[in-house]
């Protein structure tokens, strides 16, 4: 967390005070550092640039229009899983022609708005779907731009709910079934068929996956030319992992490398999906805490934030520095403590037994990494507001996404005649 650090015993995020916009906003709230933003995306471009590749910015990581439009300013296209999301790269900047439509349940008006608005690529991945596709297209007097996504049935050694490589889950066309496919794409009307497109799966630090599954894309690839089709472009999909604890991740220098060494050099135009790996660690969630309670075999940290702002400890068993925004001394004491939240679930709890220093009501806490699946992923559960974002630049920050009010919540409901 380069761009958020100590400086004079307090946690800065660039060159503001963490808990200077904890005064102003409230808690918990979300915030993100423009510069980690801008050196990650550039860091990542910069590695693939001797290859003929194009960053498309994954927005299921992190959908803020401030963060989309950033990223839009430094030259990223879109990936993009829902019309909604369509609609966000849009209005964040992003032009049509650079946003590459995935997804393995796109409905046929989601079909119809992309290809009106003028799509740069569908991953296609299904038979069902690409003759769907095919009819859409053709009664909008269209071709779709289309890339197969395959299923390489490569493990990508991940957590089980976000591994979309493999046989088993539902994410693409079987392998071995994709020269027919890719022959059929090539004969349909509506589609103009120019790829492949493959994904294995998310939080990767592991590099032999990624070189597996490219190298059979470029077997595909030839396989595919050898009888006579035309193939210009593969979609890489994204994966690649940050550190969330002490784990050894993947370099972007490793990560071309791979590619290099397999799809590089058969003149194709490559595309990329980074989303983790660009907002992941531009981004924390500060919090304050309500409560200190000793159980009979335990300590509590009973914090603002719930699993309605933050699921991924519950929902992935996943790992969250914690750190206090006072700069604890060298010799404080060092307690192990579950730090969990209010809402009535026994699976609200963003850590067990983490070993912190002293923290009182009051203290103020950030969990670091946030920055992808945090506030994209939050919901309304017991009636708790959607937290502030606030974006960071230089010694600057501003809101952008205002704290939701309990009339917002509760005026989406609807009484019938009755009542």
């Amino acid at each position: 967390m380069s761009q958020f650090h100590y400086q004079d015993g307090e946690l800065h995020a660039e060159s503001v005070k963490l808990a200077d916009i904890a005064a102003s906003v409230g808690t918990p709230f979300y915030c993100y550092s423009t510069a980690k933003l801008t050196q990650n995306y550039q860091n990542f471009s910069d590695a693939l640039g001797g290859l003929n590749a194009r960053l498309y910015y994954s927005l299921k990581a992190n959908s803020n229009q401030a963060v989309i439009k950033t990223l839009a300013g430094l030259g990223a296209g879109a990936d993009v899983v829902s019309v909604g999301e369509m609609y966000r790269a849009l209005k964040a900047g992003i032009s049509a022609g650079d946003i590459v439509f995935a997804g393995v349940g796109k409905t046929r008006d989601e079909m119809a708005e992309a290809l009106k608005a003028g799509i740069y690529q569908f991953n296609v991945e299904s038979v069902g779907e690409l003759r769907a596709l095919n009819e859409v297209a053709v009664s909008l007097g269209k071709r779709a731009p289309v890339a197969l996504r395959i299923n390489p049935d490569v493990d990508a050694k991940t957590h089980a709910k976000i591994s979309t490589g493999k046989s088993e889950n539902k994410f693409g066309i079987d392998i071995d079934h994709a020269p027919e496919i890719y022959a059929e794409a090539a004969r349909l009307p509506g589609i103009d068929v120019r790829g492949l497109a493959c994904h294995i799966g998310s939080q990767l630090i592991d590099i032999a996956p990624f070189r597996h599954a490219f190298q059979k894309l470029a077997d595909l690839v030839k396989a595919l030319r050898g009888r006579g089709l035309a193939v210009e472009r593969v979609d890489l999909g994204g994966g690649v992992g940050i550190t969330y604890r002490e784990e050894q991740t993947i370099s972007f220098a490793d990560y071309t490398t791979a590619v290099a060494e397999t799809v590089g050099n058969l003149g194709l135009k490559l595309e990329a999906e980074p989303g983790r790996a660009i907002v992941g660690n531009a981004g924390v969630l500060v919090a304050r805490v309500i409560n200190v309670k000793e159980g009979v075999s335990r300590n509590f940290v009973i914090v603002d934030a719930a699993m309605n702002d933050l699921i991924r400890p519950t929902l992935y068993e996943a790992y969250h520095q914690i750190l206090p925004l006072r700069q604890p001394a060298d010799e404080a004491a060092v307690t192990r403590v579950d730090v969990v939240g209010p809402i009535c679930e026994t699976g609200d709890q963003f850590a067990e037994q983490r070993p912190l220093p002293p923290l009182a009501t009051g203290d103020l806490i950030a969990f670091g990494e946030a920055g992808a699946y945090g506030a994209v992923m939050s919901s309304t559960y017991n009636t708790r507001p959607l937290v502030p974002e606030v974006m960071v630049k230089g010694d600057r920050f501003e809101v952008v996404r205002p704290r939701q009010t309990y009339d917002a919540i509760i005026g989406q409901d609807i009484l019938p005649s009755w009542l």
